[in-house]
């Protein structure tokens, strides 16, 4: 660690960091060195918070307003509240943020010499989350996540020092899957917000209506539905393989966990028959585990 002062979070930042125990693969395990996990933790408090402006989940008590500079009238309005989150994140780089996971960030944006062009696609999706509420093609799709999601592994890259060309592809396609797979497992609570990430020209193909989405349970046509898109994730994550065998040691585990929970994540979906309306599908300690050894002995084979 440098001496930069450690910036203590406030209760609103605590309960945003708290989400990570809720992810599908661990954020930043304890078998990593303590400065990458500091600042595994410092990227995920900005991603998450991106998310949660985007999607109106804010703690309660409008502290993110305040430290953003925005009246409070206007506290419920998210594309204003990200633009003032993204005026406050280029202080990060030529000044002092004011909101505390952003004066969190800024040591480690020095010390790994990340650029802003990553923290800006999170909040360009969080943008268009705003305004466009389907996507037509799958093509569509992907465009979307490399703004929500390819941008969180450049990161990863970055501050383990380890971007190449290839890497940062293969990295694109664990995290394109890992965004389908929450697409998934979240259908009926993205509906409720009026997002459906599903591929209009898929739900047109396997004769799914807007209307089928919204039942209790999914009938055949919204299992094979989500059957084929599965297929399409667990194929990006097997791509992502050769990720994981490029690099050693610790990296090489928190990339395995990384690729193991999309592919839990997948079991599980499978392991309900492709019926993610009840609920979502939770990976299981086993699956994870399982899937885990599976992406180490291939990374071994292919390394």
């Amino acid at each position: 660690m440098t001496g930069t002062r450690q910036v203590r979070p406030d209760a609103s930042s605590r309960t945003t960091l708290d989400k990570a125990a809720h992810e599908n693969f661990p954020v930043a395990p304890f078998f990593l060195p303590r400065d990458w996990r500091d600042d595994l933790m410092a990227v995920y408090g900005y991603a998450r918070l991106v998310d949660d402006i985007g999607d109106g989940d804010l703690a309660p008590g409008g502290a993110d307003a305040r430290h953003l500079g925005v009246a409070p009238e206007r506290a419920e309005d998210r594309l204003a509240m990200l633009d003032a989150f993204e005026t406050d994140l280029l202080r990060v780089f030529d000044g002092t943020p004011h909101h505390p996971l952003l004066r969190a960030l800024r040591p480690t944006v020095r010390r790994r010499g990340l650029t802003p062009e990553p923290f800006l696609g999170l909040i360009a999706a969080n943008r268009q989350d705003q305004l466009v509420r389907r996507y037509e093609t799958y093509d569509d799709l992907v465009a979307y996540c490399e703004l929500s999601a390819n941008p969180v592994g450049r990161l990863v890259l970055g501050i383990t020092g380890t971007a190449t060309p290839e890497r940062v592809r293969r990295s694109d396609a664990v995290c394109t899957a890992l965004q389908i797979v929450e697409h998934l497992q979240d259908v009926t609570e993205d509906l409720g917000r009026d997002r459906i990430y599903l591929p209009a020209e898929d739900m047109k193909r396997f004769h799914v209506t807007e209307d089928d989405l919204a039942r209790p349970t999914g009938n055949a046509s919204v299992r094979a539905l989500i059957a084929f898109e599965a297929d399409r994730a667990r194929a990006l994550l097997h791509d992502g393989i050769p990720l994981v065998a490029s690099v050693r040691g610790r990296l090489r585990l928190l990339l395995t966990g990384f690729t193991a929970g999309g592919l839990a994540a997948l079991d599980a979906i499978a392991a309900a028959g492709f019926d993610v309306l009840p609920e979502p599908p939770k990976p299981t300690k086993p699956s994870l585990m399982r899937e885990a050894g599976t992406v180490l002995l291939r990374a071994r084979r292919e390394g």
